[in-house]
């Protein structure tokens, strides 16, 4: 209890944070079908979000040891606002691609943010508990991010403007905490190379994972509307996809840890597969069978992006952690960063299964690719732990490298 009091204004705004830039993306996606945009125009302003994202990753670290910890959160929490609250003042898709560029600027900033002040403050002792509530506390919040489009009207300016008011009180929280500000951390090096370098099919795993999971969280509300889904019920399916991913960490984490994980690896592609196909086979038996079909599909997908991460970082040592981190966190951007134009391109002109099926393309690579590497070299003798690495900050590696080693 002491710990979760000690860091309630962080996880207080990690809530805020997810309810107000979290339920951007299925209300844009929404107004814009709502307001005559193009598939492949939502599409694109998903991909924009990524960009930003990316960009966010990037930039926080250095912003922070310029202006420090709390100015810092303030000015990326600011973009965010502003960004949601000029949606409904210019009409466009090309301008609510920019504005998405800040909201995705806003979720890295921030979070790096956060988990810079996780980092300076746990102990050993306590950083266990911490990282555990922190994400249940996330996972909580992005389901909330989700169910919230049930109750917001696409295309109104009253809608965003209750998203930005979401997304500015999570700087009261942060701002006015009595605590003092930790030391500002070192910003890794960025070396994408080395994720290839050290696991090639680790790398294509994290790709994959950004390629499936941006285009569902991006274009997953246009494959709603063609199933003729009510706002609520497009809540309900997001939420069902995030909950099984959530459900999925226990297991996995358990294969992961006790099988060969590229074995593993392999395994959720196949099941990604059967899922997509059996998500567009039952999608029109009913809401319930699509809450379940694309429960089962976040099952199968979500985990993939931590068990690729525990496949690299076997072969890496414990001085090379924070940085094959964050090279691992780019090439999920890359992978998101142009799946959801890609997705909503292939949903104007095939159907709303086309999104699944570049999907299914996708998984197809990895497995090949996955068997490929097999016959190049075995799997490690030793293995680090596995974990539920969040994507979030380049600074996640900070966190949770002490854990990797047994």
């Amino acid at each position: 209890m002491r710990l979760l009091i000690s860091f309630a204004a962080l996880f207080l705004s990690v809530i805020l944070l997810q309810l107000g830039a979290g339920g951007v993306a299925p209300l844009d996606a929404l107004s814009g079908a709502a307001l005559g945009f193009s598939k492949s125009e939502i599409g694109l302003i998903g991909s924009a979000h990524f960009f930003g994202f990316f960009i966010g990753c990037w930039w926080a670290p250095r912003l922070m040891g310029e202006v420090g910890h709390s100015r810092a959160f303030a000015a990326f929490v600011a973009a965010g606002t502003i960004g949601i609250l000029a949606h409904m003042l210019v009409i466009d898709p090309i301008a609510w691609g920019i504005m998405r560029m800040a909201s995705g600027l806003c979720v890295a900033g921030a979070y790096t943010i956060i988990e810079a002040w996780l980092q300076s403050k746990v102990t050993n002792e306590t950083r266990g508990r911490a990282m555990g509530v922190y994400r249940v506390v996330d996972i909580t919040g992005s389901l909330a991010a989700q169910l919230v489009i049930g109750v917001l009207t696409p295309g109104s300016y009253v809608s965003y403007n209750l998203l930005a008011l979401l997304l500015c009180a999570a700087l009261f929280p942060l701002t006015l905490t009595k605590a003092e500000p930790p030391e500002t951390p070192e910003a890794p090096r960025l070396r994408p190379a080395m994720a290839w370098q050290k696991s090639p099919l680790a790398a294509a795993g994290v790709i994959v994972s950004g390629v499936t999971g941006a285009a569902f969280r991006m274009v997953g509300p246009m494959y709603g509307l063609e199933l003729r889904l009510t706002a609520n019920e497009i809540g309900i399916f997001l939420a069902a996809y995030v909950l099984g991913g959530a459900l999925a960490q226990v297991p996995v984490g358990w294969a992961a840890d006790k099988f060969d994980r590229r074995h593993v690896l392999m395994g959720l592609s196949l099941l990604a597969i059967a899922t997509c196909l059996a998500t567009v086979a039952l999608s029109g038996q009913g809401a319930w069978v699509n809450y379940l079909s694309i429960a089962a599909f976040g099952f199968s997908t979500l985990p993939i992006y931590s068990v690729a991460t525990a496949h690299a970082h076997d072969y890496a040592t414990p001085l090379e952690r924070v940085e094959l981190s964050a090279a691992l966190m780019f090439l999920y951007a890359v992978g998101a960063i142009a799946s959801p134009y890609a997705a909503s391109v292939l949903i104007e002109y095939f159907g709303a299964s086309a999104m699944f099926g570049m999907i299914i393309l996708a998984h197809v690579v990895l497995i090949v690719f996955g068997l490929g590497r097999m016959r190049t070299r075995p799997a490690p003798e030793q293995r680090t732990a596995y974990l539920d690495e969040p994507r979030t900050s380049f600074l996640i590696g900070k966190l949770l490298g002490r854990f990797r080693d047994r």
